[in-house]
């Protein structure tokens, strides 16, 4: 699809706008035109089709659950597009249905033959001869029956709990008593794809084995029919701590709640006739427009499990980063970040260098003190490993864990239980915001004193997701940097209450400030010279007031041009409100996740790179960081970034004024460029 087709008009929208959610909608679509783009090895276009069906679950618990609250609440709140809780839901349910037909179309018209022609077989159980049916049967009685517990829907006293994304058959029975209604769970824990004995490449879904054999688990009965569904819940549980002391409590209360958050999605098997589904319904709770009658297969999530198996053929070729020599010792790696300031661009450059500077310095005898932030770290974390190490050797340690990180809690408790044992000091961060910036500080004991290493980021000190989402990451020996960052870590960890720092940006004491004070002064200089120039590359743009500073910027002639991966509520191209403004969207191989903020001023460029998107919650609801970057070399690579997005031709969408997305195609007598190939031609880490 060259067409991002989600139509951003309804009632009642402030034109000035494009609808949030819708937008968010419109990023998923961009996401499933990559599943449908042949470019791509066939298995990794199965992944994109997984991380759309995955993106789609989270949107529905935790942002149409968000509406699903207000409306019970009775609040009318608009959006600032103009459109309350009520009319919001019902634009988002009628933009999914359409997205979701097109998925289940895909893989079943799109991939099935695709698959088979690689040799990769998925079958029914009943298309196989009896012999194979046969030893499928004896490893269902040997490793599933014993996990199935077939739960009564109806008639009953009471609904049973169905928990939220687990994949279920509704399975209609009968005896001398009528018809009735089981729930039975296609159990967790076991592989959803699973082998055909002795036929290597050929598979059966686990629910299709387990269609097969409903008779074992009601014997007595007769099977009439079977459906499969999913309930989706509300999985944005608040936690509302009073005290830090309590919080690892209140996180553990919260993940319990999870798991029993309201229903807000049924999600049901095309077919299932509607007296089922309104008993599935009601005892849901739900109303006749949270159904979503999906055809063929339920849970496309699982399409990981196919996109998992081992055929390098059908999968991207390796990417190898550049992992700079400096790294190769605790002095070497100090002295370079004394001499000069050192940019990473991940992936194209190693994160292995993040890593080597917490472990050297959790192993240089020189280095007295570590901080750090831990916002999503993972289940495996060679920084963490390197701060406990630290501690060990009576190195000063303290680690701010961010408890809140959503669906990252288990994690970071386990980790913050782990420090607390080793004797760093573990701090939780506040009641009402979220500690997202990635910090690093090393203090090191030299010859002239004591000297401050900083590491900032635009990504999580995480190593799965640096190999696979592009971000950004700054070290600095800067004095003056540090004693800012140092002055933050007080702040997060006591009492110290800054009211402005020197160099960096923080949110949400002057994020916004910060950047709307130099959007004004880029349409001064632009009235003064005729010139003026912004480029911005961010996640989201969500935030009114900037986006009414960037129409003003266009307004006075101030060119803009934004990079934003996923919302943007910005309408560009608009006669006489922002008709200097362009935008792209880069979906490819990697996500794109890295910030930066790049001013023209007037000839003499300024940029900052950190965390923080153009969202409200980032600026006035989360501890945010953006960095200086002051090597001219270095704000020239950031620039050229930016300038890399426009140019690609491939992996590029561009947003047009109605709110839809076009992708980007070469023009005639044009090369081909992808912005995400060209990365490892040029690491960062070698700007100087």
């Amino acid at each position: 699809m060259s067409e991002a087709t989600i139509d951003s008009t309804a009632a009642g929208q402030d034109p000035a706008y494009i609808n949030r959610e819708l937008s968010w909608l419109r990023f998923n679509e961009r996401v499933l035109a990559e599943a449908e783009n042949r470019r791509h090895p066939l298995l990794e276009r199965l992944k994109y089709l997984a991380i759309f069906e995955s993106n789609l679950d989270e949107f529905f618990m935790v942002r149409v659950s968000g509406y699903f609250e207000q409306i019970e609440q009775g609040l009318s709140e608009e959006t600032p597009d103009g459109l309350n809780p009520e009319e919001q839901v019902q634009a988002i349910l009628d933009a999914v249905k359409p997205l979701r037909d097109r998925a289940a179309k895909l893989w079943e018209e799109g991939f099935r033959a695709s698959l088979e022609r690689s040799r990769i077989r998925l079958r029914r159980p009943t298309e196989l001869e009896e012999p194979v049916q046969e030893k499928l049967a004896e490893w269902f009685r040997r490793e599933i029956f014993p996990l199935c517990t077939p739960l009564v829907l109806w008639p009953n006293a009471s609904f049973p709990f169905l928990s939220n994304r687990s994949l279920n058959l509704a399975v209609v029975l009968n005896d001398e008593s009528g018809e009735r209604l089981a729930r039975v769970k296609v159990p967790n824990g076991v592989p959803r794809l699973v082998p055909v004995p002795g036929l290597r490449g050929t598979f059966v879904w686990l629910e299709d084995l387990l269609a097969e054999h409903l008779d074992s688990l009601f014997p007595g009965m007769e099977i009439r029919a079977s459906y499969r569904f999913r309930v989706i819940r509300d999985a944005d549980i608040e936690i509302r701590e009073l005290e830090a002391s309590d919080l690892i409590s209140m996180v553990e209360q919260t993940l319990q709640k999870r798991r029993f958050g309201d229903p807000v999605l049924l999600e049901v098997e095309e077919g299932m006739p509607e007296a089922w589904i309104k008993v599935l319904r009601r005892g849901l709770q739900l109303d006749p427009r949270d159904v979503l009658r999906v055809e063929g297969l339920i849970g496309l999530d699982g399409l990981w499990e196919i996109a998992g198996l081992d055929r390098p053929r059908l999968r991207y070729r390796p990417a190898v980063p550049h992992n700079p020599n400096w790294t190769s010792s605790p002095e070497t790696l100090f002295d370079t970040i004394r001499e000069r300031d050192v940019l990473l661009h991940m992936p194209y450059d190693s994160f292995r260098a993040v890593e080597t500077f917490v472990a050297s310095a959790a192993n240089d005898p020189k280095v007295v003190g570590i901080k750090q932030t831990l916002y999503r770290v993972g289940s495996a974390s060679p920084i963490v490993e390197s701060l406990l190490e630290a501690s060990s050797r009576g190195k000063q340690v303290a680690a701010m864990v961010e408890l809140k990180a959503r669906f990252d809690e288990s994690n970071n408790l386990v980790w913050s239980r782990a420090l607390e044992r080793a004797g760093v000091h573990v701090t939780y961060g506040f009641r009402d915001m979220k500690v997202h910036a990635k910090l690093c500080v090393v203090v090191r004991k030299e010859k002239d004193g004591l000297r401050t290493y900083t590491y900032i980021g635009t990504g999580n000190f995480n190593p799965n997701t640096a190999r696979t989402y592009t971000d950004l990451g700054l070290f600095t020996s800067d004095p003056e940097v540090g004693e800012d960052v140092l002055q933050l870590f007080n702040y997060l960890t006591g009492y110290a209450r800054p009211q402005s720092f020197s160099h960096i940006l923080v949110a949400p004491i002057d994020v916004r400030d910060g950047i709307l004070d130099r959007i004004e002064r880029e349409i001064e200089i632009c009235r003064q010279t005729g010139k003026g120039y912004l480029a911005f590359k961010v996640n989201s743009l969500v935030d009114p007031e900037v986006i009414q500073a960037l129409y003003e910027a266009s307004q006075a002639g101030v060119q803009v041009d934004l990079v934003v991966r996923g919302i943007c509520c910005l309408r560009p191209g608009v006669k006489k409100q922002s008709e200097n403004i362009r935008v792209v969207s880069v979906i490819g191989r990697y996500l794109e996740h890295s910030r930066i903020y790049y001013f023209g001023n007037g000839g003499k460029p300024e940029a900052f790179v950190g965390s923080a998107d153009l969202m409200r919650r980032n600026l006035d609801r989360r501890i945010e960081v953006l960095a200086p970057v002051r090597s001219r070399g270095q704000v020239s690579y950031l620039k050229g970034v930016v300038d890399a997005c426009f140019k690609d031709n491939r992996q590029a969408w561009e947003l047009r004024s109605n709110g839809t997305y076009r992708r980007v195609k070469p023009k005639a007598g044009d090369a081909e460029f992808v912005a995400q190939d060209a990365g490892f031609a040029n690491p960062a880490s070698e700007v100087m």
